[in-house]
């Protein structure tokens, strides 16, 4: 049914817990798998600011780092289990519309996702980008809690 499976990362444990089992699920069906990771262009606290040219240059290889362990650990996985794999690393403020575009650009049939499952307040203030691939997604989108 499912032939190309998008595992979008933000590196946390639920994050990392989706990627695990996406995979298994990969192998189980004979999908392969895209692992995506999302880095900011922006920081918000640097809005009317005048952030000096060599710290926005360290935030630029920081997040660089941080997608590349990001998408080693999903790499990794694929390979342990022989599931093929692609790494897509982007940068766009709005991760969810990242995720949506990678998806339908790679041909991707499904997207395997976390849900930090926050609630009230706090999913109110800072949204959930689940919520919104959920939102703005064609491609079925299958929520791991």
């Amino acid at each position: 049914m499912f032939k190309h499976i998008l595992l979008p990362t933000d590196g946390s444990p639920s994050s990392e817990a989706a990627i695990r089992d996406g995979i298994r699920f990969a192998k189980s069906i004979g999908a392969r798998v895209t692992g995506l990771h999302v880095t900011p262009l922006n920081h918000p606290s640097f809005h009317d600011m005048q952030v000096p040219a060599e710290v926005l240059e360290q935030i630029a290889l920081r997040l660089k780092a941080l997608s590349g362990t990001c998408l080693s650990a999903i790499q990794a996985a694929a390979e342990k289990v022989g599931v093929a794999c692609e790494l897509v690393q982007k940068s766009n403020d709005a991760p969810h519309d990242a995720i949506v575009r990678v998806a339908e650009e790679k041909g991707c049939d499904l997207i395997l996702m976390a849900s930090h499952g926050r609630k009230g307040v706090s999913a109110l203030l800072i949204g959930s980008e689940t919520q919104k691939v959920l939102t703005h997604s064609k491609i079925p989108v299958l929520v791991y809690r």
